[in-house]
C-alpha cells in the first residue's frame, strides 16, 4: 500500500477525546487532526513522537488531516490507523503473499454472517475449480501493543477489554462447527513486535475464549508489516504464542 498523496511529518503534542490529536508542523504551526484509532494506543501516542499524516480533499470533513503513522523514540514505526488493517490483508492475499490463504476464486469483504449479527472482514470462496472446498471466514485484528517487560519484541492483543472481539471469536467457532474454515488474522502494525500473544493480563475472558476457539479448529495467522513514510506492506509471518 503506497501512500498517495505522500504523507507529511509532524510532532505529536497530545491525543485526546479518543479521536483527536494536536501536532506541531515543521513550520511551528499547531494543527488538530483526526485519529482513526479509538483504542488505548498504549505506547503509540507519546508526546514528542514523530507522526505522519494524510490529507483528504473532502470539503465536508471537519478535520481534513488524518494521523496515519507514529515513530517511537526507539525508531519503531507504527501504523495507528486501524482502518488500514483490513485493506492491507486484502492486498496481501490478492498479491499472493499469504500462502495459507491462497487458491480461492473469490474474495468479498464485510459480509453478514453468524447468529450474533456480525460482518466478517474477509470471506474467501471457491466457486469454480473446486466448488466443494469450504469457505474461509477471516477476522482481522490490528496489533500495535508492544510490552517488552514480558520479553523482547513481545506484542499483545487486545490492548483493552474487547467484548466485540469476544463476539467475533464465538462467530468464528460457529463457522467451524458449520463445516467452514475460520481464521483469526493478526496484522502486526508495529515494527518492534517480533511475536504475538493474547493479553491475558488485560482481557482474561478473551484469552480463554481464544484457547477454546483454537481447540475448536479456528486458525491463527500473524503477519508483520514493513512500514515507512512511503508505503506499508504485510510481508513476514511471525510466531503466535498463546
Amino acid at each position: 500500500m503506497i501512500f498517495s498523496p505522500p504523507l507529511q511529518p509532524a510532532t505529536l503534542i497530545k491525543r485526546y477525546k479518543r479521536f483527536l490529536a494536536d501536532v506541531t508542523l515543521p513550520n511551528g504551526e499547531t494543527k488538530t487532526m483526526h485519529c482513526a484509532n479509538t483504542g488505548a494506543m498504549t505506547g503509540c501516542a507519546s508526546a514528542g513522537n514523530q507522526v505522519w499524516y494524510s490529507t483528504s480533499n473532502n470539503p465536508k470533513r471537519k478535520y481534513p488531516n488524518s494521523w496515519e503513522l507514529s515513530v517511537t523514540a526507539q525508531n519503531d514505526w507504527i501504523c495507528i490507523n486501524t482502518a488500514k488493517a483490513n485493506a492491507l490483508v486484502v492486498e496481501a492475499i490478492e498479491q499472493h503473499r499469504i500462502p495459507q490463504l491462497a487458491g480461492y476464486d473469490t474474495l468479498r469483504t464485510e459480509v453478514k454472517y453468524g447468529k450474533e449479527n456480525s460482518r466478517i472482514d474477509i470471506l474467501l470462496e471457491q466457486t469454480a475449480s473446486e466448488p466443494s472446498r469450504p469457505a474461509c471466514y477471516i477476522e482481522v485484528k490490528s496489533v500495535t501493543l508492544l510490552q517488552e517487560e514480558y520479553g523482547a519484541g513481545c506484542g499483545f492483543f487486545p490492548d483493552s477489554v474487547t467484548t466485540r472481539g469476544q463476539k467475533h471469536l464465538r462467530e468464528l467457532i460457529e463457522m467451524v462447527e458449520l463445516g467452514h474454515r475460520a481464521v483469526l488474522f493478526f496484522a502486526i502494525l508495529h515494527t518492534g513486535i517480533e511475536n504475538v500473544a493474547t493479553a491475558h493480563h488485560i482481557d482474561a475472558d478473551y484469552s480463554q475464549l481464544l484457547k477454546q476457539a483454537q481447540k475448536a479448529g479456528v486458525e491463527v495467522l500473524c503477519y508483520k508489516a514493513d512500514i515507512s513514510a512511503k508505503q506499508i506492506e504485510l510481508k513476514t509471518s511471525i510466531e503466535f504464542i498463546h
